[in-house]
């Protein structure tokens, strides 16, 4: 018997073997077949905008990696800005048609798009706009274009922006498992949600100010290339003068209605071809895997650009989490190349880890002291964020980058009261006054409390030299504006937390200009394994992933943020200095 299942066991892992092998085997032949099938582009071409993925501002796998692309979930938008500005000056690309329902990306990511659209249209080539619905974020973009276009019965949506935070005081009390708070900062509401069931005067107050700069970015934008003034714009939205098709015809957010089929006619009109001639068209993706061999800029000397993107947490860092690993390590290198003559470091955070926050920015002021270090803030650099960059020679914002939030809290989760419903007690034993540590089974104890009191305010005084010392103001001058309230980034110039209103590209510019080059070359730090290699490396994180997206299937968009934003501030190690909401703009 014990013969038997052996036998079949070892039949079982021979067949998941060759299985796994095969698998691999289809890999390597779709990629080679892949490699040797270059894209396609025909004269007189239309380059497609469709984002059906999220916008991330840097993948991080070099192009000539193995499986390079391949199980990719994201685009970044550093390619996607690289294969607009080639199209500008590709003779075969006549126009872009923007059709995309559903932009999954930030505003300020949003922002640079369009710019780089405007930039494209600067060579007297077209650009149209068609969809079926428009959400407030898409037809900002889509409002870029020389006329815009809805289907007859399609949905448009313009009404200003508002954002939701949500309360759980009460359901602790009811559930008796809470979350202890100590914090630094009258606006630092990333943990109000855990102490009141409503929104403090002054997080309301933050939060207005922030989505009203948002909002007034957007319009701005709008009127500009729609010809139609501020005030009226807020008029429409605030009668919502384009809930309907028509009436967002008649009030000129909209050139015309039409169905896909009329509208691929405008196209063939504006292509000079016949009424029955298939549309020559080379969309995003394929022309991103074109455009990714051409270079924009040459020259032996260099600019590194340093990629900084999502919460940051001690340890070597990912894709997604800005680790003092991988960073630090891309720093370095670039201070020691002399071939790289400046860096710019683009950060996207909403802050995290206070510890490695310091330990970038320590990094970060070594690497000003060799060679200028030009910061570019994307769709968020608030707290944790603001801090890695603030040792910056100069700081770049967009007016829709959400920054500031200067400020610090300590969160531990408390399950003291439900243990005690439930019948569960927790005894310690120890050979020292404070050797025994806290205990989540255990009400914390007024000596515990005072030692993450005197942490926060110690990890708070230092982040306020830190900014005092960037920006050359006094301690006093920055605690009034800190407190942990956010900014946009128009606001952030005017208080002194930002030099310039800019791009990407614009930091970059300066970086050269400071670093006195007129010929240069582009840079990328760090360097990930592609998505298909972290798959092979570890099938467990992959199960993760896959448990974390069907979570987000089961419960909703809305309920899986709330379970997102009290798993990340029960599971936040040591001080943090974190954005202090989750601003869900609707």
């Amino acid at each position: 018997m014990k013969f038997l299942r052996n036998f079949l066991a070892s039949i079982m892992g021979t067949l998941v073997a060759l299985g796994i092998f095969w698998f691999m085997f289809v890999i390597f032949i779709s990629v080679l077949g892949s490699a040797e099938d270059p894209v396609s582009i025909r004269n007189n071409s239309v380059l497609e905008l469709q984002f059906s993925e999220p916008i991330v501002d840097y993948v991080g796998t070099p192009a000539d990696a193995p499986f390079s692309g391949l199980f990719e979930e994201s685009a970044g938008l550093d390619q996607i800005l690289h294969a607009i500005r080639v199209a500008k000056n590709d003779s075969r690309i006549k126009g872009i048609n923007i059709k995309t329902s559903s932009l999954l990306a930030g505003m300020a990511q949003t922002e640079e798009i369009r710019e780089a659209l405007l930039d494209f249209k600067s060579e007297g080539k077209f650009i149209y706009a068609y969809a079926d619905f428009y959400g407030q974020k898409e037809y900002y973009l889509a409002s870029v274009a020389d006329e815009v276009f809805l289907n007859p019965q399609g949905i448009m949506d313009f009404k200003g922006l508002s954002s939701e935070v949500l309360f759980f005081k009460d359901f602790q009390e009811k559930t008796g498992v809470k979350m202890e708070v100590v914090r630094h900062g009258k606006y630092k509401s990333a943990v109000e949600p855990f102490l009141a069931d409503r929104m403090s005067d002054e997080n309301r107050l933050q939060i207005k100010s922030l989505i009203e700069s948002l909002w007034g970015s957007m319009l701005e934008d709008v009127a500009e290339t729609r010809g139609i003034d501020v005030s009226e714009l807020n008029r429409i939205a605030d009668e919502l003068g384009g809930r309907t098709p028509e009436l967002a015809v008649l009030n000129g957010l909209i050139d015309s209605l039409v169905y896909q089929d009329q509208y691929d006619a405008r196209l063939r009109t504006e292509l000079n071809i016949g009424e029955k001639a298939r549309i020559p068209a080379v969309s995003l993706k394929n022309y991103m895997k074109y455009a990714k061999s051409k270079r924009l800029k040459k020259g032996k000397e260099q600019i590194a650009l340093i990629y900084a993107q999502g919460q940051v947490g001690y340890g070597s860092g990912s894709p997604q989490v800005i680790g003092q690993g991988t960073i630090n390590s891309a720093l370095r290198r670039a201070r020691n190349n002399d071939n790289i003559k400046a860096v710019v470091l683009r950060v996207n955070s909403p802050g995290g880890s206070a510890l490695t926050s310091d330990l970038i920015w320590r990094e970060v002021q070594l690497t000003r002291e060799v060679k200028p270090v030009v910061v570019s803030f994307g769709d968020v650099a608030a707290s944790g964020g603001y801090y890695i960059g603030v040792a910056g020679t100069k700081i770049f914002a967009e007016p829709t980058t959400i920054t500031g939030s200067i400020g610090v809290f300590g969160t531990i989760p408390n399950f003291s009261e439900f243990a005690q419903e439930i019948g569960i007690n927790a005894e310690q034993v120890g050979t020292n006054k404070n050797s025994v540590d806290y205990s989540i089974f255990e009400p914390m104890s007024n000596s515990f409390r005072a030692q993450v009191k005197e942490s926060v305010e110690r990890t708070y005084d230092t982040f306020l030299s830190r900014v005092a010392e960037g920006r050359e103001m006094t301690v006093e001058e920055v605690d009034k504006i800190a407190q942990g309230r956010v900014w946009s980034g128009a606001e952030a110039v005017e208080i002194g937390l930002v030099d310039e209103l800019g791009s990407l590209e614009a930091a970059i510019e300066e970086a050269a200009k400071l670093a006195e080059m007129s010929s240069y070359r582009v840079t990328k730090y760090p360097r990930f394994k592609s998505e298909f290699e972290r798959l092979m490396d570890g099938l467990g994180g992959a199960q993760s992933r896959m448990a974390e997206k069907t979570l987000e299937k089961e419960l909703g968009s809305e309920l899986y943020k709330a379970y997102k934003q009290v798993k990340n501030l029960s599971e936040a190690q040591g001080v943090q200095a974190h954005m202090p909401f989750q601003l869900n703009i609707k």
